[in-house]
């Protein structure tokens, strides 16, 4: 889209991208530059903004391109549907989406917690922490606002 090859051109990151060849690698710096974009976004404060457009292709391409090649229980998986789904939460004031994607994000690991690798044990399990707290607390708030109607 306009707004993001806008965004592109100014971070000069179309060669960066290019020149990761790790799936890691590559769904971590799409998830650095969504992160980047809606911290920009929230600054702005306004509907529409650029940044609010640029951070949900980011984000999205991050979140296929993950799914599609990382396994559920890693780190940098867990990490983006984490903070994809507080881009839903706090950007897009999308709370359905952002539970959704962070419920998901959490059983799928879940379902695949026996096959998780030694090394990444501690960083994962407390990713999959972080979402389950963030979906406590957004079931809270919601049922908070059912009994404010």
């Amino acid at each position: 889209s306009t707004a993001s090859s806008g965004i592109n051109a100014e971070y000069g990151d179309g060669m960066l991208i290019q020149q990761c060849t790790e799936s890691q690698g590559k769904v971590f710096y799409l998830k650095m530059k969504g992160d980047y974009l809606r911290y920009l976004a929230e600054i702005k404060k306004e509907d529409g903004s650029a940044e609010m457009g640029a951070a949900a292709e980011v984000y999205q391409e991050a979140w296929e391109f993950s799914q599609a090649e990382l396994e559920p229980t890693h780190p940098i998986h867990l990490g983006l549907a984490l903070n994809y789904s507080v881009y839903f939460f706090e950007i897009m004031d999308d709370k359905e989406k952002a539970c959704q994607l962070a419920k998901a994000a959490f059983n799928d690991a879940i379902s695949m917690l026996d096959s998780l690798k030694e090394d990444s044990y501690k960083d994962s399990t407390l990713i999959m922490q972080l979402l389950r707290d963030n979906l406590t607390l957004w079931s809270a708030e919601g049922e908070d606002e059912e009994e404010g109607k």
